[in-house]
């Protein structure tokens, strides 16, 4: 009988390969560059954007701009996170299978049931991880509706700039917003889905722990890396879904 290794749960978690698994390169250099760009510009973004809604910093006669500046940061590195967006984008067509959009968008069943075994496993109704090489079907549409999210701050971003600074570039593509939207349903938009991404994060870091324990592929590690270690079957059916679709 094969051999069952026990962690996580502390339950049989799924037997031994006969193989060791193979080092699977995942997630391509761009994935990875703009996955930390991202992070980094959320938090300097979170930050300094909270700032500009509460000043909680009083500024002293040293500092007398220090509004000023905190926006002046802000603006910059809402361009940095816009980069890092287009960036992941244009991976979205241009990477490999589990860059790519399709891996993403729930058109195939069987992805809406990984949703739905991955939505028992998260309310310990299934004791049993979903293993794919990729991303499984809910952290996919999880990604998809943060990627609609940033796009969405990314208007309101560049709307709320164009009524300071707009440009001859950037004010014919979002001046005309404030008139069909009242500008401040754009800010206070800006504003709370900058409260999405912080569910997102803790959502994201502890879902990361959690299903790297229970694989031990090297999930934490494949972010900086780029490498995760799969099962030899794993792999085949993985690939063998990918050519049945």
């Amino acid at each position: 009988m094969t051999e069952l290794t026990k962690h996580g749960w502390g339950e049989a978690h799924r037997p031994e390969p006969a193989f060791p698994p193979l080092r699977v390169y995942v997630w391509e250099q761009p994935v990875r560059v703009s996955h930390w760009f991202i992070f980094l510009a959320v938090v300097v973004l979170s930050f300094t954007g909270y700032y500009i809604h509460n000043p909680f910093i009083v500024a002293k006669s040293s500092t007398p701009f220090l509004m000023a500046t905190i926006r002046f940061i802000h603006v910059v590195t809402g361009f940095v996170f816009i980069s890092a967006f287009l960036l992941r984008i244009y991976w979205f067509f241009k990477g490999n299978e589990w860059s790519n959009w399709r891996a993403f968008v729930p058109v195939h069943r069987r992805q809406w049931r990984g949703m739905g075994r991955m939505v028992a496993y998260y309310s310990f109704l299934r004791k049993d991880l979903v293993h794919q090489v990729g991303h499984n079907a809910l952290a996919a549409v999880t990604y998809l509706v943060m990627f609609t999210l940033m796009f969405v701050e990314i208007i309101t971003g560049l709307t709320l700039y164009t009524q300071v600074r707009g440009g001859w570039l950037l004010a014919p593509l979002f001046s005309w917003l404030p008139r069909v939207i009242d500008i401040q349903y754009i800010r206070l938009t800006h504003f709370c889905i900058m409260f999405a991404f912080f569910a997102f994060v803790i959502h994201h870091v502890y879902s990361a722990v959690l299903v790297s324990w229970e694989e031990r592929n090297g999930l934490i590690e494949s972010i900086f890396t780029g490498y995760k270690f799969v099962p030899r079957d794993e792999l085949a059916e993985d690939s063998a879904r990918r050519e049945a679709d």
